[in-house]
């Protein structure tokens, strides 16, 4: 609560302000308590959020008000012996809350004076007819955790502690008590303990929950639109409708239908036709690429059918989660699309989502030796002995200390090592900050405060939710993924270059896929400045590999990662060598002709148990998370499932039908998603088309897009100089400010300004 206005931010006053306790009695005091968080950041925030008694008398229907006996209104004034004013502010609270508004009378002998002012809040509550409510201040559970919130504060407030430095009284106690401790505390005073009963009786906020709202999109039948979307899809991409094409369109649209989410394909239809005719280079990434209707509706740019990717890793027809389309821009016009949603759907309608960053195991050691005032080497040695998290999992104190015998040791043998890590792994996990989603944007049918409570984003970028992505969900939005890509950038800068020096119009997304010039770049090695192709390792193996086909880059999108890069070699070797190319059963050549035998994408795998075990797609489901988590007793389950289903519907032996199930169990837990592998497959493809055919063009935007780093300028200039394309230093170009690259025929194509931000790199490299 501010002292006055919400609007009062004179100098001086951060650090005054009252408490006031709200709860919601039912779903009208929810809302009421959204609107009012979020008007005390959007409105009130001065160090702190904060409300003023405006808002209070406009959203108090079903909320119950609670006086803190520390920092409430009316316990100031008492402290300051104003009673008069402590009975205006009560009487002014009950024009608001009514029979809801109570008194709070706590317990902390310990606090100097605190027991003296709970017998005046008793006493004004007697001359008010304001009821009692016994409560208790509590920030950790058990008494002796108390060194761990300070902890946090510390860090949290980057201040440090130790035994001449306290942030806390010694004697205090704000430990959670029991019912035999209230019963005691509160003896003399019987009615605020049973209003604690009273006010928990009177809350039943009751919310449903996975109920989707979608935005307004001004359409009588979003079915028939959808619908009529996609057939003309088909004929602007000239395709025949094909039995295979037709029954694979109309099994989607029905799934699509019956679930009821025609609008949210619209919107996604929408924003990607929005950034197809402003030139904005898009992509799309993860399952959805499995889809014939987003194909055809302008959505994606891969043909399922083509790749032999299933619709139900995306949408499962038996699975009650909703859709999740992510779409990638050219990042410097992500805030392009933003803005392009927020003039579309309304400024109240849409906002950017909110994500908590927690203490990870590394930055917790880090955080408490600084908290603890160690020296920073002690905490830097300890956090070093923890392995990284790779994908799949998150590396945990407990996890390192099994895992790292080095750590386990230090641990056990240097007592600081362990007053470290045992106060680490209490904060480990606890929220830290909040911040912006990467990628998350919500849009709703009404103003957004109607659903989730809002606050500005901490860089003062515009507007986020205060629940992270989970909850929004819950609360029944669907989250639109807005990412920003670089090399996005990059090719259609790229693409502008060559219209301008060579006057060509180009349409990156219909390129020839079987480029020799490219397969011919990637086997050279000459990687540097591609999308998901570059890197030390990768370019090894691309090397090793000799691709000739875009399979083979989709394959190395997914393969270079922990755990599947094993099976790297093996790829290898089938692809130059096709007798090592083997099938445990000629069923499975169909599924896995193109990885050479060998199980790269879950999809595959999850197209096996379909098809070869009978699952069905609920089962597939169960399936994909039971492997991809490795737990043992769901494997168990899966196995002796998997094994008994080959038996029953392909007629396997049971021999058979085991080794087939031992053969894929070490790649189930690394399979990859494969309607990703194929989107980003063919974004990096562009990249190594454009780097193959159009080096100055691409070099330059390279250059460009990396002006401000100078380590990868020096890079990119290496580069240019191993492709043999000319770089004219300062002294031969003087005019241009800085360095310059042209092509063979003398034409520019990196301009005046740009030359001067890489001529700066550069000088600072020779400095």
């Amino acid at each position: 609560m501010a002292l006055d206005s919400r609007q009062d931010k004179r100098a001086g006053i951060d650090n005054r302000r009252y408490r006031l306790v709200l709860l919601a009695k039912n779903e009208k005091g929810y809302k009421n308590l959204i609107k009012l968080v979020s008007f005390s950041y959007l409105e009130g925030f001065y160090y702190k959020p904060r409300i003023d008694k405006e808002l209070l008398k406009k959203y108090s229907e079903d909320l119950i008000a609670i006086n803190p006996s520390f920092n409430g209104e009316v316990t100031f004034d008492l402290k300051t012996h104003d009673f008069e004013k402590a009975k205006e502010v009560i009487n002014e609270h009950k024009e608001f809350f009514g029979q809801d508004y109570y008194l709070e009378i706590s317990h902390h002998p310990e606090m100097t004076g605190h027991q003296d002012l709970q017998k005046e809040i008793k006493k004004i509550a007697e001359e008010t007819n304001t009821p009692l409510v016994a409560c208790q201040e509590f920030f950790y559970i058990k008494p002796e955790d108390k060194a761990t919130r300070n902890t946090l504060v510390s860090i949290q407030t980057h201040a440090d502690f130790g035994d001449n430095n306290r942030l806390t009284d010694e004697n205090e106690d704000f430990s959670f008590i029991n019912q035999e401790q209230a019963l005691k505390y509160f003896k003399d005073t019987p009615q605020a303990l049973e209003n604690t009963l009273k006010i928990a009786d009177e809350c039943n906020l009751e919310l449903e929950l996975g109920k989707w709202v979608f935005p307004n999109i001004n359409s009588a039948s979003p079915d028939k639109d959808l619908r009529d979307l996609v057939e003309k899809g088909l004929k602007e991409k000239d395709l025949k409708k094909t039995e295979e094409i037709k029954e694979r369109m109309e099994y989607e649209l029905k799934i699509i239908k019956d679930k009821g989410y025609a609008p949210y394909f619209l919107v996604v239809a929408d924003l990607m036709k929005f950034a197809h005719q402003n030139k904005i280079l898009t992509n799309i990434r993860g399952s959805v690429s499995g889809s014939i209707v987003t194909y055809l509706a302008g959505i994606t740019n891969i043909n399922p059918l083509e790749y032999n990717i299933p619709f139900e890793r995306f949408l499962n027809p038996d699975r009650p989660s909703p859709p999740d389309i992510d779409m990638d821009f050219a990042d410097n016009k992500r805030d392009q699309m933003i803005q392009y949603t927020i003039e579309k759907y309304g400024k109240e309608n849409v906002a950017q989502i909110g994500t908590f960053g927690t203490m990870a195991a590394r930055g917790a050691v880090r955080d408490v030796t600084r908290a603890l005032r160690y020296d920073y080497a002690i905490g830097d040695k300890i956090a070093k002995l923890i392995p990284m998290g790779s994908q799949g999992f998150t590396m945990t104190i407990d996890r390192a200390l099994d895992e790292e015998p080095e750590l386990e040791k230090l641990y056990k043998s240097d007592e600081d090592t362990k007053k470290i890590i045992d106060m680490a792994k209490k904060i480990e996990g606890c929220v830290r900050h909040i911040s912006v989603h990467a990628a998350g944007v919500v849009i709703s049918p009404r103003p957004l405060m109607e659903y989730v409570p809002l606050q500005l984003d901490p860089k003062g970028k515009g507007i986020i939710t205060q629940y992270d992505m989970h909850a929004v969900a819950d609360a029944g939005l669907l989250k639109f993924d807005f990412l920003g890509i670089k090399n996005l950038s990059i090719l259609r800068d790229a693409v502008k270059r060559v219209k301008k020096i060579r006057n060509m119009d180009m349409d990156i997304n219909n390129i020839p896929l079987d480029d020799k010039k490219t397969f011919e770049l990637l086997t050279r090695g000459e990687t540097m400045g591609l999308f998901q192709l570059n890197g030390q390792g990768m370019t090894k193996f691309l090397k090793d590999l000799r691709p000739t086909a875009i399979d083979d880059i989709n394959a190395m999108v997914a393969l270079y990662r922990p755990g599947p890069l094993q099976f790297i070699p093996l790829y290898i070797k089938r692809k130059h060598n096709p007798k090592l190319v083997t099938y445990l059963d000629p069923s499975l050549e169909k599924i896995l002709k193109r990885t050479y035998g060998v199980l790269v994408y879950q999809d595959d795998l999850l197209t096996i148990a379909r098809e070869l075990a009978g699952y069905s797609w609920i089962e597939v489901d169960k399936f994909r998370k039971a492997v991809g988590k490795k737990i043992p007793k769901l494997m168990a389950e899966q196995r002796e499932k998997f094994i008994n289903g080959l038996i029953e519907t392909s007629k396997w032996s049971q021999k058979k039908a085991e080794e087939v199930w031992n053969w894929i169990e070490p790649f189930a837990e690394y399979g990859f998603n494969k309607a990703h592998s194929v989107s980003y497959g063919k974004t990096a493809y562009q990249t190594a088309y454009m780097k193959a055919n159009f080096p100055v063009e691409y070099m330059a935007a390279i250059l460009t897009a990396d002006a401000g780093d100078v380590d990868k300028i020096a890079e990119g200039i290496n580069e240019c100089k191993r492709m043999a394309i000319n770089v004219l230093p300062p002294d031969i170009n003087e005019s241009l400010g800085g360095f310059t690259i042209v092509n063979k025929d003398g034409k520019l194509a990196v301009n005046a300004k740009e030359a001067k931000a890489i001529r700066f790199g550069l000088f600072s490299i020779k400095n």
